[in-house]
């Protein structure tokens, strides 16, 4: 029987604490950032982990962020090194919000893991709650990573089996247009 992925990052806390920086997207924020009316907000952070590099770069900004994961030990480590973020401890599908209630919503290395049978339901829900001119970043597996198109299944990573799930491109961006997102970058 497979571990649960909320059981594998709750182990990979201690791994993720140690490798805090192995990941440098701070290209990708800025670009994002830069696209952002107001320069201040309401951040919602799906996925959030230890807080890192996300949360901790729109606090930097002045931004007022809320976190979303189901991690205990992941959310420990962003109390931590995000202690003025607002955390949720929750299964990003699970959770809701009022409308319009976030600026901005990221989901970075955490949508991949959700079935793709189930982002077309989240992608609404976060188009719900986001502001009229809000924006939405994530970041998506592909047939780069996985070796298929399509994928549903598990791949290793830090010798754990973790689930992964994407569509093809093509679909990903008609359950985005469906939802009312435009797609601006690719």
């Amino acid at each position: 029987m497979k571990e649960s992925l909320q059981t594998i990052y709750d182990q990979f806390a201690e791994t993720y604490d140690s490798n805090r920086g192995l990941f440098d997207i701070s290209d990708v924020l800025n670009s994002f950032y830069a696209q952002l009316k107001p320069v201040q907000g309401r951040l919602l952070d799906l996925g959030c982990g230890a807080g890192e590099p996300v949360a901790r770069y729109f606090i930097d900004q002045g931004w007022d962020v809320t976190g979303v994961d189901f991690s205990q030990r992941m959310l420990q480590l962003a109390l931590k090194y995000v202690p003025e973020m607002h955390t949720i401890k929750s299964n990003m599908l699970d959770v809701d919000f009022d409308a319009n209630q976030f600026n901005a919503i990221t989901a970075t290395y955490s949508l991949f893991h959700v079935p793709a049978t189930a982002h077309a339901e989240l992608f609404e829900k976060m188009h719900r709650w986001l502001s009229p001119s809000g924006k939405a970043l994530f970041t998506y597996a592909t047939s780069a990573y996985t070796g298929s198109d399509e994928f549903d299944g598990y791949k290793t990573f830090l010798d754990k089996e973790l689930y992964y799930s994407h569509k093809t491109p093509a679909k990903l961006y008609s359950d985005l247009e469906k939802t009312g997102f435009s797609v601006e970058s690719r």
